[in-house]
């Protein structure tokens, strides 16, 4: 691993397809981003779910580095989705990280902070047992878990959970170990990565603007680039629902209409019916909102 990997991985699952992941929330739950009962302005609302987005997307960043580490280390990562039922294969365990050394099988159920409420840090340990369960079928006594909390500031439910630990490891008879912050590369004799870590991270940050662009048009040709493909269903919604624009949510997205113009063209050359209906819509949005005749 090196910085240049790492910033690859960082930026690929908190922005990419951002754009894109917004229109679909926008038409799937509109009802989450407009309506008189809510304090903030359009803008205010989208910046507020981007920066939740982000918060959500960097723990999957976490989860494929700390991956990426594990290989590193020389451990075989395992495939992390598992049909414990071949009968029912929508049943499926997602287990964060699954390795092995070729002598021990490895778990970690990770999450970036233990900041949990009561409901959650039961779900929580209810999950980690879901998981241990099956891999001890598999693996029996030779089998180590892990809880890790990425974030070593908020240890909100420690107590709680050595407690619930300690119970499953006298009942299973294996290995487990609560985790924060470096004592996870501790348990494996590589802090120096979880120094390199936390330097790259700072670095990273500081290249960050203070808040995310969310005007599409700040750069229209890669807007377009990125959401032209985006599902017709979700276009259709999004086109229909005149509360989205009466309330100036897709007015603060497409400020000035150019990425919509670019969409108006593409669309209108494709053959299907479904886009140049999406193509028409677009046309009565632009005349409406935009003023383009």
């Amino acid at each position: 691993m090196n910085y240049n990997k790492f910033c690859t991985i960082l930026n690929k699952h908190i922005f990419e397809g951002e754009k894109k992941e917004l229109l679909r929330k926008l038409a799937e739950r509109p009802e989450r981003f407009v309506g008189l009962f809510r304090p903030t302005k359009p803008g205010a609302k989208v910046l507020q779910h981007l920066l939740q987005s982000h918060e959500i997307r960097f723990g999957d960043a976490m989860e494929e580095l700390i991956s990426e580490f594990l290989k590193d280390w020389g451990f075989k990562v395992l495939p992390k989705i598992i049909i414990p039922d071949p009968s029912n294969p929508r049943k499926k365990l997602d287990i964060d990280q699954y390795f092995t050394d070729n002598k021990m099988h490895f778990f970690i159920e990770q999450k970036v902070r233990d900041d949990h409420d009561s409901t959650k840090k039961r779900g929580q340990i209810n999950n980690f047992e879901t998981k241990l369960e099956f891999l001890y079928r598999k693996h029996g006594q030779n089998l180590i878990g892990i809880m890790y909390f990425i974030d070593p500031d908020l240890v909100k439910n420690k107590n709680y959970y050595i407690e619930e630990l300690n119970k499953m490891a006298d009942t299973y008879g294996v290995s487990l170990h609560l985790l924060y912050g470096q004592e996870l590369f501790e348990f494996f004799n590589e802090l120096s990565v979880w120094n390199d870590l936390l330097s790259w991270l700072s670095k990273w940050k500081e290249s960050l603007p203070e808040l995310p662009e969310i005007n599409f048009d700040s750069n229209p040709q890669d807007s377009f680039n990125e959401i032209k493909d985006l599902e017709i269903r979700f276009w259709r919604k999004i086109l229909e629902n005149e509360k989205l624009w009466r309330d100036g949510i897709m007015l603060t997205i497409f400020r000035n209409g150019a990425t919509l113009r670019m969409l108006f063209d593409f669309f209108s050359k494709k053959p299907e019916r479904a886009y140049r209906k999406l193509a028409e819509m677009i046309e009565q949005k632009l005349k409406e909102y935009y003023d383009c005749n």
